[in-house]
C-alpha cells in the first residue's frame, strides 16, 4: 500500500506535537487509532464478504460440474440399459426360434443308402452299368442289430 517508512512518521509525529501541542495530542492520537481500526476492520469484513462469495461461486460451479456428470453418467446407463435390454431381446428371440425348431417335427429322412450321392454318376444312381461297391451291399444287406429291427407296432409310442 502506502510506503511510510519511520523517518516520515518521525516528522509526522513532531509536526503533529507543534500543531496540537502535549495536551491535546494523546486525545488525537486515541481517536487516529479509532479511525484507522475502523477502517482495518471495515476492509477485513469487506474482504471476508468477498471472499465467502467467491467460495459459494466456487461450490456453485463444482455443483454444476458434478449434475453434468451426473447428467452424462446417467445417459451413459440408459444407454447401456437400453443396448442391455435390445441384446436381451434378440436373445429371447434366438431361444424362441430355437425352442420353435426343437418343437418342431423332424421332415422325414431319407435313407442314407436311398440318398442320392452327388458324387455318385447319374447312370449309376440310375442302376445303370456301375458295379455296386461295398458300402452299397452292405447298405442293401438285411439287418441284422437290435438297433436296426422294426419296432413292433404294441410299442411304439
Amino acid at each position: 500500500m502506502f510506503d511510510i517508512g519511520f523517518s516520515e512518521l518521525l516528522v509526522i509525529a513532531v509536526v503533529a506535537l507543534v500543531v496540537l501541542g502535549p495536551e491535546r495530542l494523546p486525545k488525537a492520537a486515541r481517536f487516529a487509532g479509532l479511525w484507522v481500526r475502523r477502517a482495518r476492520n471495515q476492509w477485513d469484513s469487506v474482504k471476508q464478504e468477498l471472499e465467502r462469495e467467491l467460495q459459494a461461486e466456487e461450490i456453485k460451479r463444482q455443483m454444476q460440474d458434478v449434475r453434468q456428470s451426473m447428467q452424462d453418467t446417467e445417459s451413459q446407463l440408459r444407454a447401456s440399459g437400453e443396448a442391455v435390454r435390445r441384446e436381451a431381446a434378440q436373445a429371447q428371440q434366438h431361444g424362441d426360434a430355437l425352442a420353435q425348431q426343437v418343437r418342431a417335427p423332424a421332415p422325414a429322412q431319407t435313407p442314407p443308402h436311398l440318398a442320392e450321392d452327388p458324387a455318385m454318376p447319374a447312370a449309376a444312381q440310375d442302376g445303370g452299368s456301375m458295379p455296386p461297391t461295398s458300402t452299397d451291399v452292405a447298405a442293401d444287406a438285411p439287418a441284422n442289430s437290435v438297433a436296426d429291427a422294426p419296432i413292433p407296432p404294441e410299442r411304439q409310442p
